[in-house]
C-alpha cells in the first residue's frame, strides 16, 4: 500500500463527519490543531481506520500520532508486518 493511498482512505474517514466534508488532507493536517477534534473524536477517527486498515492500534501509540504524516509512516509499518 502507498502513502498516497493510505491518504486517499484517511481523506474518506475524516470525511464521513458532516462538519470535515470539504476538509482536504495532507502529511503536515494536524489532528487537533487543523481538524479541530476533541479526545472523543480522535477516538472515534482512530477506531475507524483500525477498522479500515484491519489493524489495532494501541492507546500509548496513539499519543504520538498528532499529524496525518504521522499516521501514514505508523500504518505503512504496521501494514508492512
Amino acid at each position: 500500500m502507498t502513502r498516497k493511498i493510505i491518504l486517499e482512505k484517511l481523506q474518506e474517514i475524516i470525511r464521513e463527519k458532516d462538519a470535515l466534508k470539504n476538509v482536504i488532507l495532507n502529511e503536515q493536517t494536524s489532528l487537533k490543531d487543523d481538524l479541530g477534534v476533541d479526545s472523543i473524536e480522535l477516538t472515534e477517527f482512530i477506531i475507524n481506520v483500525e477498522d479500515s486498515f484491519n489493524l489495532s492500534i494501541p492507546d500509548e501509540d496513539v499519543e504520538g500520532l498528532t499529524r496525518i504524516g504521522d499516521l501514514i509512516d505508523y500504518l505503512l509499518e504496521r501494514l508492512e508486518k
